[in-house]
């Protein structure tokens, strides 16, 4: 389980306050809320790119808050997917389990079997310049599970898709998920992408996380009806 409690970050006169938030092990827990409102900078602070200047978070009970990132075993695939451009796939998704000290035939037999459940096995030596967003996506969450987090953390991950490759990928990362049972935290604000992955909905509001929701709970929300009259004006127009 992963706990947050009394976390505070001030950037540049910016505030996020988190007063208490707990991702169970196996959740999909969705971050959800206007720009700005510091969804990306949370991330950050989990992943351990920020340190918070007040505030606690917990591994399996164990205090992370001052430890690296590389200490935290957690993997995070930005929005841009974050690939190295001078590696080809294979490189991308092997390299963690390279500084980890992994053995060749591990490191074998760890990238075959991620890429087999991503369907990149075709990709393993193009370098990232060939690839579509599609395959870029797949290939950072490849990269990113192959080490086996205690969380995955996902920026905003099918921003950049379009419409048709964006339900694909909803798709496949509800099937992954599935298969490989997961803990993650996924930052959107596509209510299609919340429904259809999400177990709880945690949504922020001028720097405050202000609440944590079951599906209904955030559809019968303040802020759950204002996304549901979003897609209904939208529904009108078409």
């Amino acid at each position: 389980m992963i706990e947050i409690r009394d976390i505070e970050v001030v950037i540049k006169g910016f505030k996020l306050e988190i007063d208490y938030m707990d991702i169970r092990d196996g959740e999909y827990m969705i971050v959800m809320g206007p720009s700005g409102v510091g969804k990306t900078i949370f991330l950050h602070t989990i992943a351990g790119f920020i340190r918070p200047d007040e505030g606690r978070i917990y591994i399996d009970g164990v205090d992370v808050t001052r430890l690296p990132p590389e200490e935290r075993n957690i993997s995070i695939v930005p929005e841009d997917y974050g690939l190295f451009p001078h590696m080809n796939v294979y490189e991308n998704i092997s390299y963690g389990l390279k500084i980890r000290g992994y053995s060749s035939r591990e490191i074998i037999n760890k990238v075959t079997k991620i890429s087999q459940y991503l369907e990149i096995n075709d990709l393993l030596h193009k370098m990232p310049s060939h690839l579509s967003a599609g395959e870029k996506q797949r290939v950072a969450i490849a990269r990113a599970l192959i080490i086996d987090p205690k969380i995955l953390l996902l920026d905003e991950p099918l921003k950049s898709l379009d419409p048709r490759l964006h339900i694909k990928a909803i798709s496949y990362l509800k099937n992954l998920r599935e298969k490989l049972r997961f803990t993650a935290l996924h930052v959107t604000h596509n209510i299609i992408e919340a429904f259809y992955l999400g177990d709880r909905i945690s949504y922020l509001s001028d720097g405050r996380l202000v609440g944590t929701y079951t599906l209904k709970e955030f559809i019968d929300s303040e802020y759950g009806e204002e996304y549901i009259k979003g897609i209904r004006e939208l529904s009108k127009m078409i």
